[in-house]
């Protein structure tokens, strides 16, 4: 007989499975990405909610989850195996909203805690009283686990009716799903009219895929075609490979087509002595533990890389993102670097300035001349570094994602904050100057602003700007004109270059913040690798 292997170590080596399955994040919109992230929510559902409190407590009750297509029949079934009326069966549809857990007095105590289902809220419900009068305002009552007890019911076997899997609402649909990850054993029902339908079916291939204890129930069969209903239906299951699974037929009765919500006990005597047996019989329960168990931990053998492989298409998504971003702004700063050389900046107003000057034009309107034609340069690089930025992007999916596409709007834009740092280059330039001057003569010595406009003219001009080096010499000297000059020259850099890489960093900061690493691909595997090991 198969038992369960709990040893501390294996426990250890799966919750840093576990983590790291958390961990992983897949938010660049690429093919693969909606499927990444179900899995990764499917596989952490199934191990925060059955495998890890199952190997931690293998001596729990087990946990039958019954759940299937709207209509079914889901809550008249559960209703009818516990002997009263628990959960809310009619001909409304959806009719499970708040899941419903049933389970012997003596094992109350297991559900009542965060064991299994940890997010969901506990609520006891006495018969007399309605769930949704104990919901604290606002407070979803998807999210919510009603758990009722039952005398009729064996000690060690819980029940629990899940919404509808194919539900028109959204939250009850994932509610679904989550509650048979927790699952000892999944009690699939379906009906003589929709037995063929998709969504069971997918929910059938999935627990063939994980190896889940799996029964199968079809309900409201008519007596007039049970048997070449269950016929056909049993074909199906052995052509998709689940010919063994044990599978029980319930007739169309008064009870369930006017939603009654209970069946003769004979009607469901059959499931219900099969679920008492896995109970009861310790080598039937071990098998079922063991089952589900080691099918979900033979499951991280595919599941693990194809998470991985999905956290590597997104790093590399990422880095093409971030290269095309890095490539542009490279190649403006060269751009930027080439133009101060020539002396770009020295033309248009600024050029008619300095031809102007000083006869016609002051040393401040000088340096505003120039502070502007500089702004203009730097602003033009980086717009024209964002335009190859889109046009790049443009070819790539993952700069779909809504978090790209935010944009700089209002008064702290890329001309405001341009702005700002030449103004601040040209303060800073002026207090250099103050202090050239101020070692010099006072009898002698120029105007500081004076100093300034002559600096920064030979600096942005070019050949243009030579006599401004020439006239800069003449005030303050050789030696302090190139002393002066080689210090403006670094701040200019310093400005330039601080100026570019900060845009470029705001450019990549949305895509910084979705936190793609190349350590998810890595670690995934590393942790599948440890586990495999340690069992």
């Amino acid at each position: 007989m198969v038992t369960l292997d709990v040893r501390p170590q294996l426990l250890d080596a799966l919750s840093a499975l576990r983590d790291r399955v958390a961990a992983a994040r897949f938010p660049l919109p690429l093919a693969g990405a909606p499927r990444a992230r179900a899995n990764r929510d499917e596989l952490l559902a199934q191990l925060d909610d059955y495998l890890v409190p199952r190997l931690r407590e293998p001596e729990a009750p087990l946990l039958a989850v019954v759940g299937g297509s709207t209509g079914a029949g889901k809550s008249t079934l559960v209703n009818s195996l516990v002997g009263r009326r628990v959960s809310e069966a009619g001909v409304l549809r959806p009719t499970t909203r708040t899941p419903v857990l049933v389970c012997h007095p003596e094992d109350h105590h297991w559900f009542s805690g965060m064991r299994v289902l940890p997010d969901l809220t506990r609520v006891w419900v006495p018969q007399s009283d309605s769930t949704d009068d104990l919901l604290l305002p606002g407070e979803n009552p998807a999210r919510v686990l009603r758990v009722e007890t039952a005398e009729s019911l064996p000690p060690g076997l819980a029940l629990l009716d899940a919404p509808d899997i194919d539900s028109l609402v959204a939250d009850n649909r994932v509610l679904a799903a989550e509650l048979i990850c927790a699952a000892d054993i999944w009690v699939m029902v379906t009906t003589a009219a929709r037995y063929a339908d998709a969504v069971p079916w997918h929910m059938l291939r999935t627990a063939k895929e994980y190896d889940i204890t799996l029964v199968t129930v079809l309900d409201r069969v008519p007596h007039q075609v049970v048997h070449e209903v269950s016929r056909q239906y049993g074909a199906l299951l052995t052509k998709a490979g689940l010919g063994e699974v044990p599978r029980f037929t319930v007739p169309e009765l008064p009870e369930s087509a006017w939603g009654g919500g209970l069946l003769p006990a004979s009607a469901v005597a059959q499931l219900r002595t099969w679920l008492v047996h896995q109970t009861q019989d310790p080598a039937a329960r071990q098998h079922v533990l063991a089952r589900t168990a080691y099918g979900v931990l033979d499951s991280l053998k595919s599941r693990m890389p194809e998470l991985a492989g999905a956290a590597a298409a997104q790093h590399a998504a990422a880095l093409r993102l971030t290269s095309a971003v890095e490539g542009a702004y490279d190649s403006e700063h060269a751009r930027v670097r080439g133009r101060l050389h020539s002396g770009a900046v020295l033309a248009g107003d600024a050029l008619k300035r300095w031809r102007a000057f000083p006869l016609d034009c002051t040393a401040a309107e000088l340096l505003d001349a120039l502070v502007e034609s500089l702004s203009a340069l730097l602003l033009c690089a980086v717009t024209a570094a964002d335009e190859r930025v889109d046009d790049a992007w443009r070819r790539e999916p993952a700069s779909a994602a809504p978090e790209l596409a935010a944009r700089d709007t209002g008064a702290d834009n890329a001309e405001h904050r341009i702005g700002l740092a030449v103004r601040r280059w040209r303060r800073e330039l002026e207090e250099h100057a103050e202090d050239e001057v101020r070692e010099l003569d006072r009898n002698l010595a120029p105007d500081p602003e004076l100093v300034a406009a002559l600096v920064a003219t030979s600096l942005l001009g070019g050949r243009r700007g030579r006599t401004a080096g020439e006239g800069l010499a003449e005030r303050i000297g050789a030696h302090g004109a190139l002393r002066l000059r080689d210090r403006a020259g670094r701040l200019l850099t310093e400005h330039v270059d601080r100026v570019l890489y900060a845009e470029r960093e705001r450019r990549l900061a949305p895509l910084d913040a979705l936190d793609v690493h190349p350590e998810p691909q890595a670690e995934l595997i590393a942790a599948l690798s440890v586990l495999q090991k340690e069992r």
